[in-house]
Protein backbone atom coordinates (compact mmCIF):
# COMPACT_ATOMS: atom_id res chain seq x y z
CA UNK A 1 0.00 0.00 0.00
CA UNK A 2 1.33 3.70 -0.26
CA UNK A 3 2.41 5.43 2.95
CA UNK A 4 2.28 9.19 3.47
CA UNK A 5 5.60 10.92 2.44
CA UNK A 6 7.67 13.90 2.82
CA UNK A 7 9.36 15.36 -0.17
CA UNK A 8 12.52 17.59 1.29
CA UNK A 9 13.48 20.77 -0.34
CA UNK A 10 16.52 22.71 0.20
CA UNK A 11 18.89 25.75 -2.46
CA UNK A 12 20.33 22.67 -4.73
CA UNK A 13 19.56 22.48 -8.53
CA UNK A 14 17.38 19.47 -8.23
CA UNK A 15 15.11 20.77 -5.27
CA UNK A 16 14.43 24.34 -7.78
CA UNK A 17 13.67 21.73 -10.45
CA UNK A 18 11.30 19.93 -8.41
CA UNK A 19 9.28 22.89 -7.07
CA UNK A 20 8.93 24.65 -10.53
CA UNK A 21 7.79 20.80 -11.78
CA UNK A 22 5.41 20.87 -8.78
CA UNK A 23 3.79 23.97 -9.99
CA UNK A 24 3.08 22.75 -13.47
CA UNK A 25 1.57 19.47 -11.98
CA UNK A 26 -0.04 21.34 -9.31
CA UNK A 27 -1.92 23.48 -12.52
CA UNK A 28 -2.52 19.63 -14.29
CA UNK A 29 -4.31 18.44 -10.79
CA UNK A 30 -6.38 21.18 -10.58
CA UNK A 31 -7.72 20.97 -14.41
CA UNK A 32 -8.43 17.34 -13.15
CA UNK A 33 -10.09 18.47 -9.73
CA UNK A 34 -12.22 20.90 -12.15
CA UNK A 35 -13.13 18.28 -14.65
CA UNK A 36 -14.93 15.62 -11.86
CA UNK A 37 -16.60 18.61 -10.65
CA UNK A 38 -17.84 19.71 -14.43
CA UNK A 39 -19.48 15.94 -14.73
CA UNK A 40 -21.13 16.54 -11.28
CA UNK A 41 -22.64 19.52 -12.49
CA UNK A 42 -23.20 17.56 -15.97
CA UNK A 43 -24.95 14.90 -14.05
CA UNK A 44 -27.75 17.01 -12.27
CA UNK A 45 -28.17 19.06 -15.41
CA UNK A 46 -28.90 15.84 -17.45
CA UNK A 47 -31.02 13.91 -14.54
CA UNK A 48 -32.86 16.91 -13.48
CA UNK A 49 -33.87 18.09 -17.28
CA UNK A 50 -34.64 14.21 -17.77
CA UNK A 51 -36.89 14.06 -14.58
CA UNK A 52 -38.65 17.53 -15.11
CA UNK A 53 -38.44 18.51 -19.04
CA UNK A 54 -37.82 14.70 -20.11
CA UNK A 55 -35.18 16.07 -22.10
CA UNK A 56 -31.70 14.56 -20.68
CA UNK A 57 -28.77 17.13 -21.81
CA UNK A 58 -27.50 16.18 -25.40
CA UNK A 59 -24.39 14.30 -25.97
CA UNK A 60 -23.79 13.80 -22.08
CA UNK A 61 -22.05 10.27 -22.65
CA UNK A 62 -19.64 11.90 -25.47
CA UNK A 63 -18.89 14.42 -22.65
CA UNK A 64 -18.06 12.33 -20.15
CA UNK A 65 -15.36 10.49 -22.57
CA UNK A 66 -13.59 13.81 -23.60
CA UNK A 67 -13.42 14.56 -19.61
CA UNK A 68 -12.10 11.26 -18.79
CA UNK A 69 -8.20 11.27 -19.98
CA UNK A 70 -8.45 15.18 -17.60
CA UNK A 71 -9.54 12.72 -14.44
CA UNK A 72 -7.59 9.56 -15.30
CA UNK A 73 -4.20 11.09 -16.39
CA UNK A 74 -3.37 14.91 -15.52
CA UNK A 75 -2.85 14.36 -12.17
CA UNK A 76 -0.47 11.36 -12.12
CA UNK A 77 2.86 13.53 -12.29
CA UNK A 78 1.68 15.48 -8.90
CA UNK A 79 0.67 12.20 -6.91
CA UNK A 80 3.88 10.92 -8.38
CA UNK A 81 5.87 13.37 -6.48
CA UNK A 82 4.31 13.06 -3.12
CA UNK A 83 5.07 9.04 -3.61
CA UNK A 84 0.89 8.65 -2.83
CA UNK A 85 0.81 6.39 -6.35
CA UNK A 86 -0.43 2.12 -4.55
CA UNK A 87 2.90 0.51 -4.22
CA UNK A 88 3.68 -2.36 -1.39
CA UNK A 89 6.09 -1.30 1.19
CA UNK A 90 6.53 -4.37 3.08
CA UNK A 91 10.30 -4.90 1.53
CA UNK A 92 11.28 -1.66 1.07
CA UNK A 93 9.92 -0.24 4.13
CA UNK A 94 12.45 -2.90 5.46
CA UNK A 95 15.38 -1.26 3.48
CA UNK A 96 18.24 1.48 4.27
CA UNK A 97 20.79 3.81 3.38
CA UNK A 98 21.78 3.01 -0.31
CA UNK A 99 20.00 -0.50 -0.45
CA UNK A 100 16.62 1.68 -0.58
CA UNK A 101 18.10 4.12 -2.99
CA UNK A 102 18.61 1.60 -5.29
CA UNK A 103 15.54 -0.39 -5.32
CA UNK A 104 13.98 2.83 -5.72
CA UNK A 105 16.25 4.30 -8.36
CA UNK A 106 15.30 0.47 -10.32
CA UNK A 107 11.59 1.13 -9.71
CA UNK A 108 11.91 4.75 -11.47
CA UNK A 109 13.86 3.59 -14.34
CA UNK A 110 11.32 0.94 -14.98
CA UNK A 111 8.15 3.03 -14.78
CA UNK A 112 10.22 5.91 -16.85
CA UNK A 113 10.79 3.31 -19.89
CA UNK A 114 7.16 1.79 -19.52
CA UNK A 115 6.23 5.63 -19.76
CA UNK A 116 7.96 6.39 -22.53
CA UNK A 117 6.37 3.84 -24.51
CA UNK A 118 3.28 5.31 -23.45
CA UNK A 119 3.83 8.45 -24.78
CA UNK A 120 5.14 7.35 -28.24
CA UNK A 121 1.77 5.14 -28.31
CA UNK A 122 -0.57 7.57 -27.14
CA UNK A 123 1.28 10.12 -29.89
CA UNK A 124 0.60 8.15 -32.32
CA UNK A 125 -3.03 7.84 -31.75
CA UNK A 126 -3.34 11.38 -31.78
CA UNK A 127 -1.67 11.66 -34.95
CA UNK A 128 -3.94 8.88 -36.22
CA UNK A 129 -6.99 11.56 -34.69
CA UNK A 130 -5.65 14.53 -35.96
CA UNK A 131 -5.69 16.33 -39.36
CA UNK A 132 -5.19 19.97 -40.13
CA UNK A 133 -7.06 19.80 -43.61
CA UNK A 134 -10.31 18.08 -42.18
CA UNK A 135 -13.65 20.18 -40.62
CA UNK A 136 -12.44 20.64 -36.53
CA UNK A 137 -8.76 19.04 -37.22
CA UNK A 138 -10.68 15.77 -36.86
CA UNK A 139 -10.77 12.77 -38.62
CA UNK A 140 -12.47 10.71 -35.87
CA UNK A 141 -15.52 12.06 -33.69
CA UNK A 142 -18.07 11.24 -30.51
CA UNK A 143 -21.23 8.87 -31.94
CA UNK A 144 -23.97 11.51 -30.33
CA UNK A 145 -22.85 15.15 -31.02
CA UNK A 146 -19.32 14.63 -33.29
CA UNK A 147 -17.33 16.15 -31.04
CA UNK A 148 -13.99 15.88 -32.01
CA UNK A 149 -11.86 13.19 -30.13
CA UNK A 150 -8.35 14.52 -30.92
CA UNK A 151 -8.17 16.86 -27.59
CA UNK A 152 -8.68 14.31 -25.22
CA UNK A 153 -6.37 12.09 -27.28
CA UNK A 154 -3.54 14.72 -26.75
CA UNK A 155 -4.23 14.88 -22.85
CA UNK A 156 -2.67 11.37 -22.56
CA UNK A 157 1.13 12.01 -24.14
CA UNK A 158 0.86 15.52 -22.63
CA UNK A 159 0.49 14.18 -18.69
CA UNK A 160 2.44 11.53 -19.69
CA UNK A 161 5.15 13.53 -20.55
CA UNK A 162 4.70 15.53 -17.01
CA UNK A 163 5.08 12.38 -15.23
CA UNK A 164 8.66 11.48 -17.23
CA UNK A 165 9.98 14.57 -16.90
CA UNK A 166 8.94 14.04 -12.96
CA UNK A 167 10.60 10.42 -12.66
CA UNK A 168 13.88 11.30 -14.92
CA UNK A 169 13.82 14.07 -12.04
CA UNK A 170 13.40 11.18 -9.19
CA UNK A 171 15.82 9.07 -11.01
CA UNK A 172 18.22 11.69 -10.57
CA UNK A 173 17.41 12.58 -7.15
CA UNK A 174 17.65 8.66 -5.79
CA UNK A 175 20.97 7.89 -8.17
CA UNK A 176 22.67 11.27 -6.12
CA UNK A 177 21.32 9.56 -2.81
CA UNK A 178 22.89 6.22 -3.70
CA UNK A 179 26.19 7.50 -4.72
CA UNK A 180 26.70 10.25 -2.19
CA UNK A 181 24.63 8.23 1.13
CA UNK A 182 22.18 10.72 1.57
CA UNK A 183 19.93 10.44 4.34
CA UNK A 184 17.22 12.50 3.30
CA UNK A 185 17.92 13.56 -0.22
CA UNK A 186 15.79 16.66 -1.92
CA UNK A 187 13.19 15.85 -4.65
CA UNK A 188 12.23 12.53 -3.85
CA UNK A 189 9.57 11.24 -1.66
CA UNK A 190 10.91 10.12 1.94
CA UNK A 191 8.07 7.37 3.05
CA UNK A 192 7.45 8.21 6.76
CA UNK A 193 6.78 5.95 9.54
CA UNK A 194 3.34 6.01 11.42
CA UNK A 195 4.86 8.14 14.36
CA UNK A 196 6.39 10.84 11.98
CA UNK A 197 2.73 10.74 9.96
CA UNK A 198 1.50 11.18 13.57
CA UNK A 199 3.70 14.54 14.13
CA UNK A 200 3.40 15.75 10.67
CA UNK A 201 -0.33 15.55 11.35
CA UNK A 202 -0.13 16.62 14.61
CA UNK A 203 1.82 20.01 13.47
CA UNK A 204 -0.90 21.07 10.53
CA UNK A 205 -3.56 20.99 12.80
CA UNK A 206 -1.65 23.14 15.24
CA UNK A 207 -0.62 25.34 12.14
CA UNK A 208 -4.56 25.53 10.90
CA UNK A 209 -5.65 26.26 14.93
CA UNK A 210 -3.24 29.13 15.28
CA UNK A 211 -4.17 30.19 11.60
CA UNK A 212 -7.69 30.55 13.15
CA UNK A 213 -7.15 32.30 16.12
CA UNK A 214 -4.81 34.77 14.60
CA UNK A 215 -7.98 35.77 11.95
CA UNK A 216 -10.39 35.52 15.03
CA UNK A 217 -8.00 38.34 16.59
Amino acid sequence: MAGNAAVMEDGSLISRLDRKLLQLEQVFALLSGLAVFSLMLLAVVSVGGRNAFNAPLPGYVDWIEQAMPLIAFMGIAYVQRDGSHIRMDIVVGALRGRALWLFELISVLLMLVLMLALVWGSWSHFEGSFDFAAPLWSRDSSIDISLPIWPAKLLAPVAFSVLCLRLMLQAWGYGRALVQGLDTPPAVPLIQDAAKQAAAEAEQLVGHDNDALNGQG
